[in-house]
């Protein structure tokens, strides 16, 4: 398969921003809208189940629609943030979904007020709604009234939306320049973030230094963007909703219990000494006394390999092929439909993310690709989100989506798939250990970080309630890194603002911690098919394809993985032990 880097088409959803189709979905959608108001005498406490559900595939085809207007306005948005068009239409679609949402507002108050007998006896019949129906129930202790709901919905237009919209223009207009080879140059922060895995020690400081510098001229701003969005989370989840911390409401959002997450993120504690070894191995091995925070992802060997677009998917769709055809099948989707866009651009929001629509769909991939071997990795670990996506296919758009923890799986373990495919047939040994280094760096930066991203949300959150400053959280994050590292990484002070830095933490609270859950299950699952080999996969696929139609802790159950227990995820740090005595044997 030939390809090159090319913009994404979102031709699948729209033809474009001002389109006749677009606007005819708006109206489409308050059609349907009307329609569902004018059936809400239908739900009495008697109601039949074959009425129910004719009303739920009512507003599962809102929804669907809802959902293709929104990712089209995200979509969009992304290309370039810089772009009034798009921000318009985003701002536009936020106010038009809240609106509606609203006005439908009140299925979701009646079921969860539904005597609990009856509200059983329809969840039996309700085929794959079934979970759905339940996991609405479970937010019965923090439900509002209609009224109350309604304002929220409006709220957060203007509100957290709005800052969150705000945040993102503002940083991803950002310009970096750093000297290269004499020449000053001007880049984005993905083409910046190149160069801290550079060979060269000095040009990773200055990446760095750059990157916070930019960031810190406007640290005080970004962090009153942040205070902001954290009290307001607190106000709804904890003073209005109930929830008893901030990260509790996120954790019912994903159906896993605080304590899983509690005994998550003590293990990680508990084991920071196993990433601490590993920066003393890297020190040793690139002649330093002691790594700087500059130094993390620094190569051990000098190893310049780049890989071309087209080499690099071919490289990925073999490796998934490897392990399983029809997964290669599915990842070739994105590329043959023209859902992904790889190119490095101005304004286009950095990073990667895989978006799906619906089950109806293939999802759309973002890349920011730039040809070193992490690039490779990010597509690979992209892909597996949307393969995830399709083998869900069967379900509704209720339950279609997993849930956080579970949807970095699929993501993961394609990385994994890679690095094995990689090794086999890569002959270059500084390559061969370039890559196995940069294993262990990804596992740091999956498991590690997002942990101590996820403590230092925790801590921030009840600092900002108790009136901390943006220079006090500063101060804060600073000595969370001091705790992360121990004495194995020298901290330069102005990583003191990477918080600010961090677009999960403003836009979607506490997510990261699924990462790091995702990726002590993938060592695991991973573990799993090296000693089974094929007949794993069966099992493998059954968790992907479950989507999000069923509780995380019962799906994994169903795969004999005990969550609630604290050797289970420290037996991923057992691998990871492995894998750092095998780099200190080379």
């Amino acid at each position: 398969m030939t390809c090159q880097q090319t913009r994404w088409s979102l031709g699948d959803l729209f033809p474009g921003p001002k389109s006749e189709e677009l606007e005819a979905a708006f109206v489409e959608i308050e059609k349907q809208v009307e329609i569902l108001e004018k059936r809400r005498p239908e739900l009495t406490d008697d109601i039949n189940l074959e009425t129910f559900l004719s009303i739920v595939k009512e507003l599962d085809q809102n929804t669907a629609l809802g959902q293709k207007i929104y990712t089209f306005a995200g979509l969009y948005f992304s290309e370039d943030t810089q772009n009034q068009v798009a921000q318009n239409l985003m701002a536009r679609v936020e106010q038009f979904v809240a609106e509606m949402s609203n006005r439908i507002l009140f299925f979701n108050l009646w079921w969860k007020a539904l005597p609990e007998e009856k509200a059983k006896e329809l969840v039996v019949g309700s085929g794959d709604y079934a979970y759905w129906l339940e996991a609405m129930r479970l937010f019965i202790p923090h439900t509002l009234s209609e009224a109350e709901e309604k304002i929220i919905n409006i709220k957060n237009v203007t509100g957290q939306s709005a800052l969150q919209m705000v945040y993102s223009s503002l940083t991803n207009r950002y310009v970096f320049k750093l000297e290269v080879n004499g020449e000053v140059k001007e880049l984005t922060r993905g083409e910046l973030m190149m160069y801290v895995r550079t060979a060269d020690p000095d040009l990773r400081a200055r990446a760095y230094q750059e990157l916070y510098k930019v960031y810190g001229d406007d640290g005080s701003i970004l962090g009153q963007i942040y205070q902001t969005l954290v009290r307001d989370w607190r106000n709804e989840q904890v003073n209005l909703r109930k929830h008893a911390s901030p990260i509790a409401a996120r954790n019912l959002i994903n159906d896993i219990p605080d304590a899983v997450v509690d005994t998550l993120l003590d293990v990680c504690q508990k084991n920071a000494g196993v990433f601490q070894r590993f920066f003393r191995l890297k020190a040793r091995l690139i002649g330093v006394e002691k790594l700087r925070r500059y130094d993390v992802y620094a190569p051990v060997v000098k190893s310049d390999k780049t890989y071309a677009f087209d080499v690099a998917t071919q490289l990925v769709l073999d490796a998934f092929n490897v392990f399983d055809p029809k997964f290669s099948e599915m990842a070739e989707r994105v590329f043959a439909e023209n859902h992904l866009d790889s190119e490095v651009r101005k304004g286009k929001r950095g990073g990667a993310f895989c978006w799906p629509s619906g089950p109806d769909l293939t999802p759309w991939v973002m890349l920011n690709y730039q040809g070193k071997a992490d690039d490779v990795s990010t597509m690979a670990h992209e892909l597996g989100h949307a393969v995830h996506g399709m083998l869900a296919a069967d379900h509704s758009i209720f339950t279609f989506h997993s849930n956080l923890p579970l949807a970095e799986t699929a993501s993961t373990f394609g990385e994994m798939v890679l690095v094995d495919h990689m090794l086999k047939h890569e002959t270059d040994e500084s390559v061969r250990r370039d890559i196995l280094f940069g294993q262990v760096d990804g596992a740091y930066a999956t498991i590690m970080r997002q942990a101590y991203f996820a403590l230092f949300e925790r801590q921030a959150h009840e600092m900002i309630q108790k009136g901390s400053s943006v220079d006090e959280l500063a101060e804060a994050y600073m000595q969370n890194m001091k705790d992360q590292f121990g004495d194995a990484v020298e901290v330069s002070d102005e990583f003191k603002w990477e918080w600010v830095s961090i677009p999960h933490i403003y836009d979607v609270p506490f997510y990261v911690y699924a990462y790091t859950f995702g990726q002590l299950l993938v060592l695991s699952l991973y573990q799993q098919y090296k000693q089974e080999g094929e007949s794993f996969i069966p099992r493998y696929t059954k968790i992907l394809s479950t989507g999000g139609s069923k509780a995380p802790v019962q799906v994994l159950s169903e795969a004999g993985i005990d969550v609630y227990d604290p050797a289970f995820w420290q037996g991923g740090f057992e691998v990871l032990k492995g894998l750092i005595g095998e780099l200190e044997a080379l």
